[in-house]
């Protein structure tokens, strides 16, 4: 009897265990007019399957047994319960949205404290002309990053030599790749508790931080969107691709500790 109600309950309670990845829609709330002329929120979105979307992403959180949701209000206490990783990229800014949502202090005590009880947060910035980084630095300087105004890899047309980001063998977070693509980007400035991850020079392209029992990586571009990750805008030498599989796995990993 015991083995039959064991056998009933084990599938529910490996559904519950699912690792729950949130998604910003709330400071990236890009609109534009969809087919039947209605707004609707887009870029940087797991549903998207255009080249400016995150579904090639949120596959790969799928396939290694994670949820993918998204957070289209502020993020609270509340809000953020449950959630193992929370993703925030491109915040708006006045130019991509006319009435941008701002990363304001009551979000910033509600992120930090998810954090150090366990949370892993994960800031993709872009450059300043593309995303709002003086909010959202205030955020991301709570764990010792900040997104600068200082931009490099600006890739004109196909040089994409010019996006090329060299990942050092023995990376923490990348172990499987050696070369990715980002154009672009917000160079970072670090201090502690936060540690260069990737630079180029001597510019801090990638950098994590271990804060409470949580974690948080931060980038200077939304680089894993699709047009840089489905095999086909980019030479093969650059593999987002295996980078995107690489940062779920740690992600992940670092959520279930």
């Amino acid at each position: 009897m015991k083995a039959i109600l064991l056998a009933l309950l084990l599938p529910v309670s490996f559904a519950a265990s699912a690792q729950k990845v949130l998604l910003d829609s709330y400071f990236n709330n890009e609109q534009k007019k969809d087919a039947s002329g209605q707004m609707h929120s887009w870029h940087y979105k797991w549903e998207e399957t255009a080249m400016s979307g995150f579904s090639i992403l949120g596959q790969q959180f799928l396939r290694n047994g994670a949820d993918t949701a998204t957070l289209y209000a502020a993020p609270t206490a509340a809000s953020l319960a449950g959630a193992a990783v929370y993703i925030i990229v491109d915040a708006d800014n006045e130019k991509e949205n006319l009435s941008p949502r701002f990363i304001l202090p009551e979000h910033i005590s509600a992120i930090e404290q998810w954090v150090k009880k366990g949370g892993v947060l994960v800031l993709m910035g872009n450059d300043s002309a593309n995303a709002e980084l003086s909010h959202f630095s205030k955020l991301s300087q709570r764990f010792g990053i900040t997104f600068t105004t200082r931009s490099r890899n600006m890739v004109k047309g196909k040089e994409f030599a010019t996006g090329a980001v060299h990942i050092p063998a023995g990376n923490e977070v990348f172990p499987s790749i050696k070369k990715a693509y980002l154009k672009e980007v917000s160079i970072l400035e670090v201090k502690s508790p936060a540690k260069a991850l990737v630079t180029e020079g001597s510019d801090v392209i990638m950098a994590v931080a271990h804060v409470g029992k949580g974690a948080v990586f931060a980038v200077g571009d939304p680089w894993l969107y699709n047009e840089y990750t489905d095999g086909t805008r980019i030479p093969a030498e650059y593999e987002n691709a295996g980078a995107a599989a690489d940062l779920v796995n740690w992600l992940l990993k670092q959520a279930s500790k």
